[in-house]
């Protein structure tokens, strides 16, 4: 089968769309033609590789994967040949105290698929069975593959791990990118006064048109401070802040007393300097998230299939052309998520 791949870590140069071997299905897993795979920056991270992320060369990633059932393990009960599903990209390896008690990416058994094993930048992946969903008929491949994750780790970050309350204010930190546009909706929907950070004046225009009630363009303001002037100095309830370095110190500026900072990513660096007077004097909390449960995944799914959370897609794409798509999104050339079809 077909692939985009690398057989080294790098910068996307190192991609390449190759002949790679045909997965063959465990007892337990499924078979699936891929008919779409969006993009996200976690594959971006695994290209480029970090300290003791090992991997088996050729690898791909893709965490987002829609498509069809091929083949079905031995054991696999329930699911038919042709069935159009959808993947959760969070995969147990084993049970243990924190997937019997729900908390599922809590557990060191816990896998990301595109990150630990290849994914769906491919012509097929085979991923466990209980691990499927089944499409609506009428949803087509790249609408249902494109929110997957993004939707999932919104999902947690914001109502499990930042206890989210209607009548809050949150803030996010950027709007272009997956997490961001689903964000959005998720704050909305939770009942909450929405802050947008953008990056320009388009992205500030398509982040109005999600539903944030306030957005503030950075490229003509300062972000931190026009909070301040907005919130009369009280700040934010909730932020959101997937950039990290460059970032998380004005972040906890805006925070109100008694507040949170969910951290759900880094995309301008791991390592920030952090000035710890705001975390103990206005008892602000930090707290991280990733991923989520099964259980969250069908629910956000739910949502999706109804229509109050929308998939937000910048573009459409021939897996083929996946280094173009790569440097768009490393570019921040993008608003949603942009997907590859086989």
């Amino acid at each position: 089968m077909k692939a985009l791949c690398f057989f080294e870590h790098g910068g996307p140069e190192v991609i390449r769309y190759a002949d790679v071997a045909d997965p063959v299905p465990a007892p337990d897993q499924v078979l699936v033609k891929v008919k779409a795979c969006a993009l996200n920056h976690l594959d971006i991270w695994v290209r480029r590789g970090w300290p003791g992320l090992k991997l088996n060369m050729p690898f791909w990633g893709g965490s987002d994967v829609a498509g069809e059932i091929v083949a079905l393990g031995k054991e696999v009960d329930g699911w038919k040949i042709g069935q159009r599903v959808v993947v959760d990209p969070g995969i147990n390896q084993y049970a243990d105290e924190f997937t019997r008690r729900g908390e599922h990416s809590l557990s060191p058994g816990y896998h990301i698929l595109g990150e630990n094993r290849p994914g769906g930048l491919a012509e097929y992946v085979a991923v466990p069975a209980h691990n499927l969903l089944e499409m609506p008929a009428d949803l087509d491949f790249p609408q249902a593959a494109a929110p997957l994750l993004v939707t999932l780790t919104t999902w947690r970050m914001l109502i499990h791990r930042g206890g989210l309350r209607a009548g809050e204010s949150v803030l996010i930190v950027g709007a272009g990118g997956g997490v961001n546009t689903m964000a959005t909706q998720v704050a909305k929907l939770a009942g909450a006064a929405v802050y947008v950070v953008a990056g320009n004046a388009a992205k500030a225009q398509r982040a109005r048109q999600l539903g944030a009630d306030i957005v503030i363009d950075r490229s003509q303001t300062d972000w931190g401070r026009e909070i301040q002037r907005l919130t009369d100095k009280q700040g934010v309830d909730l932020v959101v802040d997937n950039v990290g370095a460059a970032t998380l110190g004005t972040s906890m500026k805006v925070t109100k007393r008694g507040g949170r900072i969910v951290i759900i990513g880094n995309t301008s660096g791991p390592h920030a300097e952090i000035d710890i007077r705001y975390i103990f004097s206005k008892q602000i909390s930090l707290v991280g998230s990733t991923m989520g449960t099964h259980q969250d995944f069908r629910e956000v799914c739910k949502l999706l299939w109804q229509g109050r959370l929308k998939p937000v897609i910048d573009r459409v794409m021939p897996l083929g052309e996946g280094s173009e798509a790569f440097r768009a999104m490393e570019s921040s050339d993008q608003f949603g998520k942009i997907v590859l079809v086989p």
